[in-house]
């Protein structure tokens, strides 16, 4: 007898309150100022969980995803629209449009240290996703960019 393995996941992208923040005081995870850009296009915008289209506004800044502070927190540059957004459905799976794109996903436990991860090629993000979440220890994925490292956003088990 073969058992498949089905896990249930959310998407987590940018929070509301974080972005909220850093419109309002103009300054990032690390203090520093946030810059304000036009996409030139393509740009992975992580309140939408879509890539930008030329000429929309943008904000640059430094974000530190969860986990807790500690040693593995880091601060990394990403892309957020710099007008409100809808933001992305939590409920709404992978990313449509970084469907096919090598990622990291890394997988944390529940003192926010890493505890392991895997790299995959962008067809088959589920499959990676469910062989990490299978894990008991793990708590949450960060997806990150294979060439930056920058983080991408959160996936969390789903408990319907």
């Amino acid at each position: 007898m073969t058992t498949a393995i089905h896990t249930t996941f959310l998407v987590r992208h940018l929070p509301a309150g974080v972005l909220a923040a850093v419109r309002e005081t103009g300054r990032d995870a690390a203090g520093q100022p946030v810059e304000r850009c036009t996409a030139e296009g393509g740009e992975p915008l992580r309140c939408c969980l879509r890539d930008a289209t030329p000429g929309e506004p943008l904000l640059l800044f430094g974000y530190a995803p969860p986990p807790a502070a500690g040693p593995y927190r880091e601060v990394g540059p990403i892309f957020a629209h710099d007008t409100d957004c809808p933001g992305a459905d939590p409920a709404g799976g992978y990313p449509a449009q970084w469907r096919g794109r090598p990622q990291v996903l890394r997988a944390y436990d529940r003192r926010g240290r890493i505890h392991g991860g895997r790299l995959h090629d962008g067809d088959d993000p589920e499959a990676v996703i469910a062989e990490l979440l299978a894990d008991p220890a793990v708590v949450a994925l960060h997806s990150r960019n294979v060439a930056y490292g920058c983080y991408m956003f959160t996936v969390e088990r789903s408990y319907d």
